[in-house]
């Protein structure tokens, strides 16, 4: 009778610790979630929260029913399916694998309360997200009083990593940024973006640069590439085997690159049209005019494909049709679905950045790519923290980290028209809802060949976002979707031999990636083999090679590339 007491006792006493939990876990919901905002502007501080009763008591009983037999465990839980505790020595410690289970199903019951709130789609995607962050900093890894992998690597060092660790972090904190690799290692037109070639062009926003010919002859018409203004235009050229420039090249194109100045106070007032008509329009006659084409044909990627699709558009309002084709990779045209972006977006917070620059100033580099970074926070932030900081570790060279972290300012005007014209109204798809130099924009008159690329996984532009753009422009289309995310899926060299991409040939465009996916095809390997077959079909007649760079004495070689502009660092 005493045993049964004292089991009965004991049972109790877990259970009523269980309930206690269960009652913390919503006060913790609410505090991640609740009474914060999405991004930190005190405008965007979401609603009181208010549960569906039918979701919260399943969740109640999932809950207790898992803590029941964590505890039954006796402190040594199963298996943790999390790489943050794969390694051996939390396995090896009963505190820390009872800490980092418990830590897991704290997060997953968080997880189930942002979908058991009761409210509207958007509100519910900004509570995932608050609590993915809330959740992704608590993690017992991140803490060396928890994290006995780091505490192990301290007694066997014998102090050594701490003291590396400790030296890891004062030196991010004087470059601004969480290390990702090390950036000792790189520099870009020694081992990054070296591919041969002149600046041919410049003025205040972009250097052209124009690529060596690697085969004796060259398509009539030069190719013309658009990379996004919020990076550096070498994620293109990172490496001669992953290089997008040098295939295109070695494809026999002539090709000529966008490089973004990197703005500083001179620019802060620099509007979106300015960009557009003294950066993309002009980039795209100085090609022509160089190359003695009546046409080029253009590429844009990310932001600089919605540049280019808006400068299009411009020039078909002014009945010019310089561009016999257009490549739109992981681009919005329509932005009716941005993915987790969203959760930024509405009317309070672009209201509140055309306060703070509309008018003039910068949006820093560093801050782009820290939210960036945050939309994959296990991934890209926390898992430096526990290696650079933790464990005293320097991280492995790795060129596209690299480029990541050579971040790129935004001029305010520029970035407070993106986010309310584009981001926020989606107005590029509204026929005469945008005056863009002194143009009314209609996509419907880019009448011309396109091939539009999306990433499966991609968490900037979402594949059916990517999609979208065939329901935008009237023109022939092609479309292809990759495997991997918004870079991976680009930058995937054929040699590789690796990951799939997604055709179809019926030349049916339904509404929807989904039923566009119904009647694709998989193919093993890289898209690029099949843009380059698209892509020499409008490329015109194979001509001699020109045997120097730009167009007599308009057009001479300024500097080598990748020229001055993109060594400018935020």
């Amino acid at each position: 009778m005493d045993f049964d007491a004292g089991w009965a006792a004991n049972a109790q006493q877990i259970q009523q610790k269980l309930s206690e939990s269960w009652t913390q876990a919503l006060a913790a919901f609410r505090q991640a979630g609740g009474g914060a905002a999405a991004n930190g502007d005190p405008a965007q501080a979401l609603p009181a929260i208010r549960f569906s009763p039918d979701k919260l008591a399943e969740l109640q009983q999932q809950y207790l029913k898992e803590a029941s037999e964590l505890w039954s465990q006796a402190m040594r839980p199963a298996e943790l399916k999390d790489r943050r505790f794969s390694a051996t020595a939390w396995s090896e410690n009963p505190m820390a694998a009872f800490s980092a289970a418990a830590y897991l199903l704290n997060a997953r019951t968080l997880m189930g309360l942002a979908e058991a709130v009761d409210a509207d789609a958007k509100t519910r995607a900004r509570l995932r997200f608050g609590v993915e962050q809330w959740m992704a900093a608590m993690a017992p890894s991140n803490f060396l009083v928890f994290n006995p992998e780091a505490q192990k690597k301290a007694i066997d060092t014998q102090g050594e990593s701490i003291a590396k660790g400790v030296a890891n972090m004062l030196h991010d904190m004087r470059q601004g940024h969480v290390s990702m690799t090390d950036e000792t290692v790189f520099e870009v037109g020694r081992n990054v973006a070296t591919s041969e070639g002149a600046v041919v062009y410049e003025n205040a926003l972009f250097q052209l640069i124009e690529y060596k010919p690697l085969t004796p002859k060259v398509h009539e018409r030069p190719l013309l590439v658009v990379p996004p203004c919020i990076n550096k235009f070498y994620i293109l050229d990172l490496q001669p085997e992953n290089s997008l420039i040098r295939h295109a090249v070695s494809e026999g194109h002539r090709t000529f690159v966008v490089s973004w100045r990197n703005p500083d106070e001179s620019l802060a007032h620099t509007t979106w049209d300015e960009y557009i008509e003294d950066a993309v329009l002009c980039a795209i006659e100085t090609t022509r005019e160089i190359a003695g084409s009546d046409q080029i044909n253009a590429l844009g990627f990310c932001v600089g494909g919605t540049m280019l699709a808006t400068g299009l558009a411009v020039l078909a309002a002014r009945g010019e049709e310089p561009v016999a084709s257009a490549t739109f990779l992981t681009t919005f045209i329509d932005f009716a679905e941005t993915g987790i972006l969203d959760v930024f977006i509405d009317e309070s917070f672009v209201r509140f950045r055309e306060m703070q620059m509309g008018q003039g100033g910068l949006m820093k580099g560093q801050d782009l790519a820290s939210t960036f970074s945050f939309l994959r926070p296990n991934d890209l932030v926390w898992t430096y923290v526990v290696g650079n900081y933790l464990k005293g570790e320097t991280p492995p060279p790795f060129d596209l980290l690299y480029w990541n972290s050579d971040s790129t300012n935004l001029p305010g005007p520029f970035y407070a028209w993106y986010l309310r014209n584009l981001y926020l109204e989606n107005n590029l798809v509204k026929p005469g809802r945008l005056t863009v130099c002194g143009e009314p924009i209609d996509m419907n008159l880019v009448d011309l060949p396109v091939y539009i690329y999306g990433s499966r996984e991609d968490h900037i532009v979402p594949a059916a976002a990517a999609y979208a753009s065939t329901q935008a422009l009237p023109g022939d289309r092609r479309f292809v979707m990759g495997a991997s995310g918004h870079i991976a899926g680009v930058i995937n060299p054929p040699a590789k031999k690796k990951r799939s991409h997604w055709l179809r040939e019926d030349g049916v465009f339904p509404e929807t990636l989904a039923d566009w996916l119904a009647g694709a095809t998989e193919h093993p390997g890289s898209w690029w083999t099949d843009w380059a077959g698209w892509l020499r079909g409008h490329a015109g007649p194979m001509v001699a090679a020109p045997r120097r760079y730009g167009k007599g004495a308009r057009f001479q070689a300024i500097e080598p590339a990748p020229g001055r502009y993109v060594r400018q660092r935020s």
